[in-house]
């Protein structure tokens, strides 16, 4: 297991669709062993792999306090609340940045998880911003695409940093 850069929002890998996994092989099963290790390292909740500079729909996430990373394969969100509010949000791929971004309060995503089983996983508040966040990144958009304008973002302190979590 490894731990891999995590790449910039200047990259172009981070702004465009990534591809389907057609075969979950040795190689995705390491891809996804490297993920958790290098979303330990930079202390993240979740992270997907384009954010590796992997163009790949492969996503982990981990709440904190809780033992599960939960994976998913080729996630789809298939339903989602119809109630949204403004969120915090900062990003591994934009560290000492946050916003406002509105996301649904839950929603139910479909994939496979690491042994290719078709899963359902519902989430709220963290956990659902955590999906819509990580969905985004497999489908080329950034949140700070979801800012009505770059001035917008606020600079973070360190320590506020931790409080927030980046996702």
């Amino acid at each position: 297991m490894a731990i891999m850069p995590v790449i910039k929002m200047d990259n172009p890998v981070l702004h465009r669709k990534a591809k389907k996994v057609r075969k979950i092989d040795s190689s995705i099963q390491k891809l996804i062993d490297d993920m958790i290790d290098t979303m330990h390292d930079v202390e993240g909740v979740g992270l997907a792999a384009p954010q590796v500079g992997v163009p790949l729909q492969v996503i982990v996430i981990q709440m904190p306090d809780e033992e599960e990373v939960i994976t998913l394969i080729n996630p789809e969100i298939l339903k989602n609340s119809e109630e949204s509010e403004m969120m915090t949000e900062g990003c591994l791929s934009l560290p000492g940045y946050r916003g406002e971004v509105k996301r649904f309060t839950s929603v139910t995503v479909k994939a496979r998880d690491r042994e290719g089983k078709l899963i359902r996983v519902r989430g709220e508040g963290l956990m659902a911003q955590a999906l819509q966040h990580e969905v985004d990144h497999i489908n080329g958009i950034v949140f700070v695409d979801h800012l009505d304008s770059m001035d917008k973002l606020e600079k973070t302190k360190e320590e506020d940093e931790e409080e927030a979590g980046s996702i």
